[in-house]
């Protein structure tokens, strides 16, 4: 190609460690030199979702809808020795978790992106495989904590009006010694 196609608005959504690396080259060698692209860039590095309290996830989530098309890096969904690693005021919820549940209501898709020059490793697929999850109320959604130690975790369910209430043991840990984990997860 000797010259570059006019491309329209994407939002680019920066994450951590490698994918950076490896996305600019793909920009570099693959993408500016034949496609004009109007690039709208969110940094979900997490660092700048401590910074912004994870604000800017929202942000990237609302461009996305805006310009119905977004490339994402990987990112940092911390545990507790990246809170510790990192210094962060909380372990931030995953931002895939976020954008699936703004734009897409739960919704992902991921689809193979095939080009007739580069082979295909199963050469009889003539169209690309779709993979839909719904990842609506999954573990994007749950609710992490911490246990400190013996005890027990129970689900409540209340009814709007407050008449009624039902507990459920989950799970009782009177007999560990040491802290653990536990989450929820809404359907």
């Amino acid at each position: 190609i000797s010259k570059q196609i006019s491309g329209s608005s994407v939002v680019e959504i920066q994450g951590d460690e490698m994918t950076q690396i490896i996305w600019e080259l793909i920009q570099e060698k693959l993408i500016f030199p034949y496609v004009e692209l109007d690039l709208h860039s969110y940094d979900l590095g997490i660092e700048n979702r401590e910074a912004t309290n994870h604000q800017v996830t929202t942000d990237a989530a609302e461009a996305i809808k805006k310009y119905n098309i977004g490339v994402k890096y990987a990112t940092i969904i911390p545990d507790e020795k990246r809170v510790e690693e990192f210094k962060l005021k909380q372990m931030w919820k995953s931002p895939n978790g976020t954008i699936q549940n703004i734009i897409l209501g739960g919704t992902v898709f991921r689809e193979a992106i095939i080009c007739k020059n580069i082979p295909r490793l199963v050469s009889g697929w003539v169209k690309p495989p779709i993979v839909g999850r719904h990842a609506y109320g999954d573990q994007y959604r749950a609710t992490y904590f911490v246990v400190p130690g013996p005890g027990k975790v129970e689900l409540t369910y209340t009814l709007s009006d407050s008449t009624q209430k039902v507990t459920y043991l989950n799970w009782n840990l009177s007999f560990n010694k040491i802290p653990g984990h536990s989450f929820g997860i809404q359907g």
